[in-house]
């Protein structure tokens, strides 16, 4: 089986168990947490490791989410440290935050230009992409500024891409220069 599809199913059930003890919200903040936690390079390799043994890894688990997380969430975790499934955790981290996405209709969309954006240009953008059929109803915008694009803005949401900034179109003025031989 493929690691998507398992940590599909670890993640459901997790979700599943959130919204039936009334613990959603509680519960997406220990994941969030824990995801935070596997993009420390050290504690990502412990996960993958097959050479540390199940024990320690609980006793690490133990001491590190013990008193911050759930019940919940912390019996989710020391069943999948019992069935030796932690190399998926990272994964299963990232399709439970997918999934409550799509459950709240939420869109994460990625804005970057060229420069730094002022607070009502920020606004008009998520308002627009808020109003549009393209995208859902709760925006979860990220922006990021990269001046290489020189002027203008990239989009980028569910594999989809708009990109109307200066050197993309420089770039396709270039190649149409070049294919036509003056």
């Amino acid at each position: 089986m493929s690691v998507i599809r398992i940590a599909f199913r670890y993640a459901k059930s997790l979700l599943d168990l959130a919204i039936e003890q009334d613990k959603l919200e509680r519960i997406l903040e220990d994941v969030k947490s824990f995801k935070a936690a596997t993009d420390n390079r050290d504690f990502f390799l412990l996960l993958k490791s097959p050479i540390v043994n199940k024990g320690k890894k609980q006793a690490i688990f133990k001491a590190l989410f013990e008193d911050k997380f759930d019940k919940v969430t912390n019996s989710f975790l020391n069943i999948l440290l019992k069935k030796g499934r932690e190399t998926y955790l990272p994964d299963i981290a990232t399709s439970f935050l997918d999934q409550y996405k799509t459950l709240k209709k939420i869109s994460t969309v990625k804005l970057t230009t060229a420069a730094e954006l002022s607070e009502n240009n920020h606004r008009a953008i998520k308002q627009k992409l808020e109003a549009s059929a393209a995208t859902s109803e709760v925006i979860d915008l990220i922006t990021q500024v990269d001046s290489d694009l020189i002027g203008g803005f990239i989009i980028e949401f569910d594999d989809k891409l708009y990109d109307a900034s200066v050197a993309h179109k420089l770039e396709e003025l270039k190649k149409e220069f070049k294919d036509d031989h003056f």
